[in-house]
This record gives structure tokens, sequence and C-alpha cells, in this order.
């Protein structure tokens, strides 16, 4: 299908709808031959789509793109960027014609991908394909549980939808059958996701590798399916919409047939519009066949005017704020509450309420797993923020992720602050990412640590983004024991660890699990791993001071006989208390040992020099580090005179004191260790 279809005849205002879309056309085909780089296609083909729903159904404010109520738009497809941008300038936001003309250059805000915080009006960052539609499901998530709890008879200050665009590739991703199937059960009716039907992707026609029935999947996830609209007919298009909309118990798929790079008479219908620029010759040949008979870069300025949603969006928000205020009049607990968390404001007494717990779980001596300190640490500070929302991919006793006030959503809505994900790892923290972008939410999620793999390019957008997630992986090492090494992740801490912006805590024992949870709840706005066993592990005794600098990721546990150490172990979670036994049996033998506790060793070294140098002094030179993972992120720390005790291989099958022992994870193998290190 190439070329430009002529408008039916028997629709006046046609041409009027597709001039304004082919402003869409025009400044995405030109933005990206400026850059030389990047993708026309889909903005061209979903140019009506944008349109009709711009102009004659998004919820929104140019002038004040967070709006609590504002509908959100997300483009899953996201190298279709320019398209977004378009609209955003188009329809009055602070995204100049400059910043259009930069497009794809460095520090513009018009990134190659969508990135969210870069230009106004972008609810998310997408680009790895099916992420930004399983965002958008928490997004759908966020405002159906917020709805719920705070909406009263007669007062209504929730009530918005999530739209998405999405093309053939973003449903040819398996995160789009895990977070699309939970968004059928949860009855996200306010979910509408247009469906670019185009038949095209990098590599061609999508004929010999893509040739599921997508309207008959998404009917059996529950969804309301809309088949064959013509994405280039507004009238049809605006049809489909208000039949979605008006289904408030199902989300909606509405299937757009549409054809890439619309109006370029020589390459639309085909993946060379894809992703590269079109070239001079056929822009010109796409002007013409368009009828748009100005400039690049320039958009007349009744087609200006006809975009401009600045004065109505304005009414949109002013009318809400007379809603809101009568709210805050007549629930005025409910009005507070709401207004602090959409601010992501913790509550005022939350430092002491931290501290308190924090000294509570200190003062407990007995021996647990850190995965049940963690459950003992949501224990202690979930009742206190309603925000929290948790969950599991099938291992909730596992994980720990419940607490006595857990409440399945699906049990019930006003009060629901649990999601049970089933076996769906990468949509459950795609999703998660969602409902922290939305607002109102602190998400964090629960899996066993080695199956981080399957959630990890989430977890990467969590911290790229960033959103606030909490990612509770649990089971972390050869001490999960019998179920063996496809279940003993001895590379993921590390790995985890590479990933800019994500702390990563391997606590090792319940104060130190209390804290790294404080600390990822405050943070707020940056993601959090925590690393947690399925053994027990033995309490810690430690001072005010000791306790406090926990939160600097690394501090002396165990001091050296007199003060001044001629060895320090550090260690993480389980080893520490190997590293304290060992240093034990060092002091013994006369040899001054100091362990180090190193939870967050990244946190650690991002900590001032003088503190560093106090910890890990620079004339003690032997050093072994302990933790059952590769060694290679330990060196650095421990320095070439010094010596790692890791795991560098895969572990095997057996009960856990049996693996430890046979993986050199013993008093005694630490014990030489550092005698080596000593004397050399």
């Amino acid at each position: 299908m190439a070329g430009l279809p002529e408008p039916a005849a028997s629709k006046p205002l046609m041409t009027d709808r597709r001039q304004l879309a082919n402003a869409i056309r025009a400044l995405s085909m030109d933005a990206v031959q400026r850059a030389n780089s990047g993708h026309p296609g889909m903005p061209m083909g979903m140019a009506d789509i944008a349109e009709v729903l711009y102009n004659g159904h998004l919820r929104h404010n140019p002038n004040h793109p967070e709006w609590w109520d504002r509908d959100r738009f997300v483009v899953s497809n996201g190298h279709g960027s320019m398209l977004l941008y378009s609209v955003l300038h188009l329809s009055g936001y602070a995204l100049s014609i400059e910043d259009l003309k930069n497009f794809r250059q460095l520090h513009s805000p018009t990134a190659g991908h969508p990135e969210a915080g870069e230009a106004p009006g972008v609810e998310t960052t997408t680009g790895p394909l099916g992420q930004g539609l399983a965002n958008a499901v928490g997004m759908a998530l966020a405002e159906k549980l917020l709805a719920a709890r705070y909406n009263r008879d007669g007062h209504t200050v929730v009530d918005h939808r999530t739209f998405v665009f999405a093309g053939d590739g973003c449903l040819m991703e398996g995160i789009s059958h895990e977070a699309c199937s939970l968004a059928g059960t949860w009855g996200l009716g306010k979910l509408v996701v247009f469906y670019d039907d185009n038949n095209i992707s990098i590599d061609g026609e999508v004929g010999n590798w893509f040739t599921d029935n997508t309207p008959e999947r998404f009917d059996a996830y529950g969804w309301q399916v809309i088949e064959d609209v013509d994405g280039h007919d507004p009238d049809a298009i605006d049809a489909a919409i208000n039949e979605a909309l008006a289904n408030t118990d199902q989300p909606t798929l509405i299937c757009c047939k549409t054809t890439i790079g619309f109006g370029s008479p020589n390459k639309a219908g085909t993946a060379a519009t894809h992703g590269a620029p079109l070239g001079d010759d056929e822009i010109a040949a796409t002007r013409k066949a368009l009828g748009w008979n100005y400039p690049p870069f320039e958009i007349p300025e009744e087609i200006r005017e006809a975009w401009d949603a600045r004065e109505r969006g304005q009414a949109m928000e002013r009318e809400w704020a007379e809603r809101w205020s009568a709210y805050q009049n007549a629930h005025p607990e409910a009005a507070t509450e709401f207004e602090r968390r959409m601010n992501g404001q913790l509550p005022a007494d939350f430092d002491q309420i931290l501290a308190d717990a924090i000294a509570k779980a200190q003062a407990d001596d007995s021996k647990v797993a850190t995965r049940k300190a963690s459950g003992m640490s949501i224990e202690a500070l979930a009742p206190h923020l309603p925000e929290m929302i948790g969950g599991s991919a099938d291992l909730t006793g596992s994980n720990n992720t419940d607490w006595s006030g857990s409440v399945d959503i699906m049990d019930d809505l006003a009060t629901g602050n649990y999601l049970s994900y089933g076996v769906r790892e990468f949509g459950m923290t795609a999703i998660a990412n969602g409902l922290d972008l939305h607002g109102g939410f602190i998400p964090y999620t629960g899996t066993f640590l080695v199956f981080s793999d399957y959630a990890r390019n989430a977890v990467r957008m969590s911290a790229l983004i960033p959103t606030g997630a909490i990612h509770v992986y649990t089971h972390d090492s050869i001490g999960l024991g019998e179920d063996g090494p496809t279940h003993q992740p001895v590379e993921h801490t590390a790995s985890l660890r590479l990933i800019p912006n994500l702390e990563v805590w391997r606590p090792a024992d319940k104060a130190e699990t209390m804290v790294a949870w404080g600390r990822a709840i405050k943070r707020r706005k940056s993601p959090t791993a925590l690393i947690l066993t399925r053994q027990g592990l033995p309490h810690q005794p430690k001072d005010a001071t000791q306790l406090a600098n926990v939160e600097r990721g690394g501090y002396i546990l165990k001091e050296a006989a007199g003060g001044k150490p001629e060895a320090v172990i550090m260690a993480s979670g389980s080893e520490v208390g190997l590293a304290v036994q060992a240093a034990a049996q060092l002091e013994a033998d006369g040899t001054p040992t100091r362990v180090v506790s190193m939870p967050n060793p990244d946190r650690f070294q991002a900590q001032d020099e003088a503190y560093r140098t106090s910890v890990l002094p620079a004339d003690v030179h032997a050093r072994v580090a302990v933790e059952a993972g590769v060694s290679m992120y330990w060196w650095r720390l421990v320095g070439d005179r010094g010596r790692v005790i890791g795991m560098d291989e895969f572990g095997a099958s057996a009960p856990a004191e049996e693996l430890f022992a046979e993986y050199g994870f013993t008093v005694e193998n630490v014990v030489n260790a550092v005698r080596e290190v000593v004397g050399g």
C-alpha cells in the first residue's frame, strides 16, 4: 500500500483534519531529515490517530503537564518519538520549534526515544518495545486504585484515562503478554491501546514472523477489541475511541489499519520509512502529495490555532480544581492524605517511625533470614504508608512480601495494597515502574534473585527513568541449597551493581535490612534492589555509631584489638557472620583484625574520602573480601595485594552448609587467606 488515499467526499471535515495531522507528518519527516537519523514511518502512519486523540478526547493541560487528573498518553513504540514531540509542541507544551530542530542532538529535550523528565508531557521513557505498554498498565491500575480509595459520593477527584500507542513490535515482545493478561484480569476499563497494525517491522512485511490472531489473543485476555479501524479516517477513529470509553469494565484494544510512512509517494507502506530519513527528494514529493505547501518546520497560523490546547486545558483543570476544593472541604483528612501521596511526600513523622523500627530491629538478637527480616521491615513500615503497594511473581511465601495488613486488590479495591502478579517477573517490574510514574504509590516487587534476569531490562529502565520502585530479591546465593545451580545466582548481585542509579543492598541482619528498607523508601525517585538470604543469619551487635553508619553502605562492625588492625576482612550479607568468626580466630592467634560490613559497597564508595579511609585505612594492605558471588567486583576494594573469596563458577545441588564448605566459605579458608596477605 503506497501513496495517499483520497479523502472520502462524504466527510467534509476530512481535509481539514488531514491537514492538522499533516502538521505531525511534516514536523516528523523534517526533524528526522535534519538529524539524519530517526524513524519517520510511525509518526506519519499514526498522525491521524494522534490528531483525533489530542484534539477530540485527551484531557490535559499543556500549561501544567503534571496535573494530577490528566489523561496519560504513552508512546510504547518509542522509536516514533517525533510524533510525541510534534503533538506536544503543537498543542502548546513548553517544547519549542528549536527543540524539534535539535531532535536527537546533545542536551536537547527531544531525544531519539522519549525520556521522562527531559521534555514536558512525556509520561515515561520508552524505546525498549512493549515496556511503555506495561508502564501504562501500571498507570491505569494506579488510577483505578486511587479512585476506589479516594472518590466519594458526589465527589470525584480521580477520573482519567490511559492511552497507549503500540506497534507490531510491542505486541511481539513477551512483556506485552504478561502485562496485557494482567490488565484484563484487573479490569482496567480506562486503559485504551491503539494497535498500529501496519504489517511492517524493520525486516519488512511481518507475515513470515508475526501471524498471531491479535484480536483473538486480546479477547482471550478479557479485553474489548475493536477491529479493522481505518487509522486514516478521523470519523472511524473517533467512533472507536467513543466505543472504548463507553466500556469501563474492560481495557480496549483498537486495531488500526495504517500505512507506515503515510503520504510518501514512493516509500509509504514499506520498511524503508521505518528507521531512516526519507531523503530530500522524497520529502519534496511527500509535501506535494499531502498538499503541504510550507517550508521545513513552518506551521501556518490557522493550524497552530486549531492545535493549541492551552485554553481548553486550563478550563479542564479549573473545573477539576473546583471539584477538588469541594472535596477538601467535605473530606479534609482524605484530601490531605491524597495530596501528600501525589506530591511524593512521606508522613511528617516517618523519620521517627523509621528510627524506632531500626532500634527495635537492632534490639532483637534472634537469628533470622534477611528475607524474613525484609518481611518484618514491611510489617513495621507499611501500616504508616498507605501508598506502599507490593507483590510477588508467584513467590509470596518465599519472598516474604506480604504482611498482616496486606489486602489483594482483587478482594477490595479501596484498601487493596497487594498484587499477585503470577509468574511474570518482567511485566511485574515494568508495571511497578508505571505505578510509580503515575504518582501516589511506592511500589515493591518480589522474586528470587536468579530471576532478576527475566526482569532485567525493566530494572534498568527503573534506574534510567528513574522510578522509586523497590525490587525484593531473595534466595541470594548457594545458600538456597538443594534447588541447585539453576537457582543459585552467583553473578546476579554483581550484575545489578553495574546498573547506574540502582542502589543494591545485601544486608547481614535485621537492623541492616531495616536501614536498607528505610533508605529505599526515602529515595523515592531512584530504585533499590534488596538482596536477601533464604538461610538464617546471626544477629550482629552494634552501638549507636555503628547503627548510624549502616546507611553509609559500609562501616566497622568489629574493631581489631587495640584499634589498629593488621588486616581487614570485608563482607556482605550472609558472609558477614563468617568474617566475624574468622576475625575472632585471628585475634586469638595474635593478628588484630577489623571486620567491615559492606551491605552497599557503591554507597560506601560514594562517601567522602575521610570516612572511607577511616574504615579502610590506606596503610593496611592486608585486605580480604568475602561474598558468595563472583569475585571480580571486590578487587577494587581489596587492591592488588588483597584476596577475594568468591564464587567464580556455578554451584551445585546439595544442602547449603555442604555447599559453603565445598566452595571455600569456611572460617579456615578465610583465616588462611588473611594469613597469606598479612605474610605477603
